[in-house]
């Protein structure tokens, strides 16, 4: 029996291409959403080549209008959707929140936090019913502590964890489940973007190249192995709940 898809946000780089990959080699086509990038179209071409009725899609997932887009080409293809991991994310501005730009400041809840609700509002009638759909969305340390310079970032990520929680109490009664996961410190896009910072806006720069000169990050296949089984498992039970993958 074919499987129904998994749509994966952020699925051409870092952490959201190695879920994308775990995902179709358990056995689940996926959509991958991305904005358009070679890395977007390398990712399809291997997705199809593991489950070929996996597709990508570009999708600026701070544009609503790209967003209301994609999610009618779904609608007209899709039956049912058997999960959504909200992966893509952004850290900028990272600036003291007194200095950061309004537009770069709402750029970053619009991806990290806006784009979350509209794509899953259009799609969330195609999930739940007779049978389980998953949502699994990306949290991180900073939803639970202030970093000097995220302000934005923290903020996303806090409301992206109630989020999670509101949707998994809504949808309780619809077989729809809703967890966040922390994936720690991973070796990604992000982390080159956060050393590239200057030190004079981001008072914790010198610890972040430590980070990686000291060899402390992690892999995003080896995350993505950890978060699989809460991606593709979650039961209603563990509906609403955050994980951390080091405690995994």
């Amino acid at each position: 029996m074919a499987h129904s898809p998994y749509i994966v946000t952020g699925a051409s780089k870092g952490i959201g291409r190695s879920v994308a990959m775990q995902i179709a080699e358990a056995g689940f086509p996926v959509i991958a959403l991305a904005r358009q990038s070679l890395e977007l179209d390398e990712i399809g071409k291997l997705l199809t080549q593991v489950q070929p009725e996996s597709r990508t899609i570009a999708c600026d997932l701070s544009d609503s209008v790209a967003i209301k887009t994609v999610c009618e080409q779904i609608d007209e293809s899709t039956e049912w959707i058997a999960g959504i991991v909200h992966n893509a994310g952004t850290i900028h501005p990272v600036q003291p929140l007194e200095g950061a730009d309004i537009d770069d400041w709402s750029f970053s809840l619009r991806v990290n936090l806006i784009g979350v609700q509209d794509l899953t509002q259009r799609l969330i009638g195609k999930m739940g019913g007779a049978s389980q759909s998953r949502v699994t969305t990306i949290s991180s340390g900073a939803s639970l502590r202030p970093v000097e310079s995220w302000s934005a970032y923290c903020v996303s990520k806090a409301g992206l964890d109630m989020w999670t929680r509101c949707l998994a109490a809504e949808s309780k009664n619809k077989n729809i489940s809703a967890i966040a996961v922390a994936p720690g410190i991973v070796d990604t896009g992000m982390q080159v973007a956060i050393r590239s910072v200057s030190p004079e806006l981001f008072p914790s720069h010198a610890d972040f190249v430590s980070l990686h000169t000291e060899g402390h990050l992690a892999k995003s296949q080896d995350v993505a192995q950890l978060l699989l089984p809460l991606i593709l498992e979650q039961t209603m039970e563990q509906s609403g709940q955050r994980f951390d993958v080091r405690e995994l």
